[in-house]
């Protein structure tokens, strides 16, 4: 029974208005749901690949166990060069998993950073759900007075939207948390990871690994606007702190100057041991003037911080140019740079 004071025309315009909210829940969770299954794609394919990757890490590794125990208890010199040649190409592939490893740990912080950012999205589109169902409610008062069995309809709707909407909201902080031990798996691994490229004393690159990084960094930086720069960092007189202090003076100051690199550049930029005393560090996206400025910096604070004195040489990538030409530039500038301290400096 319809109410006298009721209007039809009002009740389908609160009818049309209540699907038009259904169809824009419905519509806003399949996006998510799809960029969540994407996401979730994503990871299980990276997870695989790890997995495959730390298998023939294994295997290789067995081999070349098995390849340096019959070199050693039976060195052939006519067999010596395919030996050495073996060895050396299982590494350079071992380094190469390291850098893609690294590359995916990348990737999955970025992806768990896109999905924190799509539950973001989510929990305001569940708000704005819960402020349409409580306009819905008032509306469906209104259907009440001319339609009770409509009304029951619409009730019956919303209810259902609602659980699907918490449904969804459990889904999602169900993925949050696989995503977070996903995230520490990964960091734990990597930590695994970098123990075993890393300089033990000072935490920086070892030298191969590092000039992998580096080439990586170069690749990424051509992709991009072209600009990298490598600094070539000398210890000042290491021999004579080891001489008049001991070598853990020795130790402190090289632990010293990869702390200070560390502290100034951005945490993605490669610093590696690249000799007792050297060290090699890469920066992309800054030019000559801005790394000079930067690696002043480093030496006031390890001046004023440590006692210790750096020499710095620093070259930017050219058109063509390899990474064993770039090092060697910057190498020349340090060695110009010193020479032009030495001449300047008043005889005594």
């Amino acid at each position: 029974m319809h109410s006298s004071g009721a209007d039809p025309l009002e009740a389908a315009g609160v009818r049309i208005a209540l699907d038009d909210d259904r169809l824009a829940a419905d519509a806003d969770q399949t996006t998510a749901d799809a960029d969540q299954t994407a996401s979730d794609e994503d990871a299980s394919a990276s997870d695989s690949d790890q997995a495959s990757s730390e298998t023939d890490q294994k295997l290789s590794d067995q081999d070349q166990a098995a390849a340096d125990e019959e070199h050693a208890d039976d060195p052939d010199p006519e067999e010596d060069e395919s030996y050495f040649a073996s060895r050396a190409a299982r590494e350079r592939v071992s380094e190469k998993r390291h850098a893609t490893q690294l590359d995916r740990s990348r990737t999955g912080i970025e992806r768990d950073a896109s999905a924190d950012s799509r539950d973001a999205i989510a929990t305001q589109r569940d708000e704005r759900a819960t402020e349409r169902d409580a306009m819905a409610g008032e509306r469906e008062e209104s259907i009440a007075t001319l339609d009770a069995g409509t009304a029951r309809k619409f009730e019956h709707l919303r209810r259902q939207a609602a659980a699907d909407r918490a449904d969804a909201a459990r889904d999602r902080a169900r993925a949050a948390r696989d995503r977070a031990e996903a995230a520490r798996e990964r960091s734990r691994y990597e930590a695994e990871l970098m123990r075993a490229h890393v300089d033990d004393l000072t935490g920086a690159y070892r030298r191969e690994v590092g000039c992998l990084a580096l080439s990586h960094e170069i690749d990424r930086a051509r992709r991009g606007d072209g600009r990298f720069v490598v600094a070539f960092v000398d210890l000042d007189g290491l021999k004579s702190i080891n001489d008049l202090n001991g070598h853990a003076a020795g130790d402190a100051a090289l632990k010293a100057v990869v702390g200070a690199l560390r502290a100034n550049l951005r945490s993605f930029d490669p610093v590696l041991r690249y000799g007792g005393d050297e060290f090699v560090a890469g920066m992309g996206g800054v030019d000559l003037d801005d790394a000079g400025r930067r690696f002043e910096a480093i030496k006031a604070t390890l001046q004023r911080d440590a006692a210790v004195g750096i020499s710095v040489g620093i070259a930017a990538l050219a058109m063509g140019e390899t990474l064993d030409e770039l090092i060697a530039r910057a190498d020349s500038a340090l060695l110009r740079r010193r020479r032009s301290a030495q001449d300047s400096t008043p005889a005594g």
